[in-house]
């Protein structure tokens, strides 16, 4: 619940590190959590990822970026959205994690996915195995390592791709139980391995593709024998721009595309504060009341207050109403 007893839908700033310098995207978290965001979030990637982006443009490392802002701020969740298991060993990403929770006096979430962008591994002589399908399987023998050492049990693996033996994580982390997100929308599997060790999830997709991911995860969770309501649902939106006009968002947009030598992804979350209200009602009258919005540079800080000031007690209306009539 939030302020007066009403229902509280989270939102999450995810900023890219790419295109940027440090102190613009440091303002831009900094501003973020001002103006009441719940959660900070960045890419963990190596060169930039929008559709056709120039795999030579700058970008800063995400976990030092990260490392940065904890220093920097005070109140919201921090994490990486999601980082590939294929880009890091484990067990030191778990050392990782588990510094950014102290830096940030317990604030830290550990967001695991099993990658999918090619260029970066073979630029930085990272394996990218035979397919998403051999990623996701690093992905399962990786992750009760991983929860093992958060909760300091000294997990051991001797699987096909990691041999961990008692891995020592110490000092333990700030939190009693450093959260785990799982981002993915694979049915069969990702969604099976958020059910077992996820304490979130991260979506993305039309409102009618996360209602279908959410009802094989449910399923994954019946299977398993976990309570569904112990996973916090997350879900992706994709750049925003709120403006009086469509026509004046959509330049923003397009703006901001050609800033990162990318073509812009879909214009769904593009033009009046109502527009965004009704794109994001569907999601939260399902029950996802955390919604992660991506920030690409030059960071447009006028959508970023508007969707707190504006479009934020639209929604928590809409949920309050949705709890009201169950």
């Amino acid at each position: 619940m939030g302020e007066s007893g009403r229902l509280k839908v989270k939102f999450g700033a995810d900023c890219f590190s790419q295109h940027t310098d440090w102190q613009s995207y440091l303002e831009a978290m900094r501003q973020a959590e001002e103006l009441g965001y719940d959660s900070l979030w960045t890419p963990d990637h190596l060169i930039p990822t929008p559709p056709n982006s120039d795999p030579e443009g700058p970008i800063l490392e995400p976990y030092m970026c990260m490392a940065g802002v904890a220093a920097m701020t005070s109140k919201a969740t921090l994490g990486l959205l999601v980082s590939p298991i294929s880009l890091r060993q484990p067990a030191l990403l778990v050392k990782m994690i588990t510094a950014l929770d102290h830096m940030s006096n317990g604030r830290a979430v550990l967001g695991l996915g099993a990658g999918w962008h090619e260029e970066e591994h073979r630029q930085y002589g990272f394996d990218f195995g035979s397919g998403f399908g051999e990623r996701l399987d690093w992905l399962r023998q990786a992750l009760p390592v991983m929860r093992g050492m958060l909760d300091g049990t000294r997990p051991s693996s001797n699987g096909s791709r990691y041999d961990i033996q008692e891995a020592v994580n110490s000092p333990a982390p700030v939190q009693t139980h450093l959260p785990i997100l799982i981002g993915g929308t694979g049915p069969e599997v990702t969604l099976r391995l958020v059910a077992e060790y996820g304490d979130m999830c991260n979506l993305i997709g039309s409102p009618d593709q996360v209602a279908a991911a959410e009802a094989k995860l449910v399923e994954h969770c019946e299977a398993v024998g976990r309570d569904p309501a112990q996973i916090e649902r997350t879900v992706a939106i994709r750049q925003p721009v709120i403006r009086d006009s469509q026509a004046e968002a959509e330049r923003v947009l397009n703006e901001i595309f050609a800033h990162n030598d990318s073509e812009a992804w879909s214009k769904d979350m593009v033009g009046t504060p109502q527009h965004l209200i009704e794109r994001c009602a569907p999601y939260v009258e399902m029950g996802y009341r955390h919604l992660i919005i991506q920030f690409l540079s030059p960071f447009d800080l006028e959508t970023m207050e508007r969707l707190a000031t504006e479009v934020r007690p639209s929604l928590e209306a809409i949920a309050q109403f949705h709890a009201a009539a169950r």
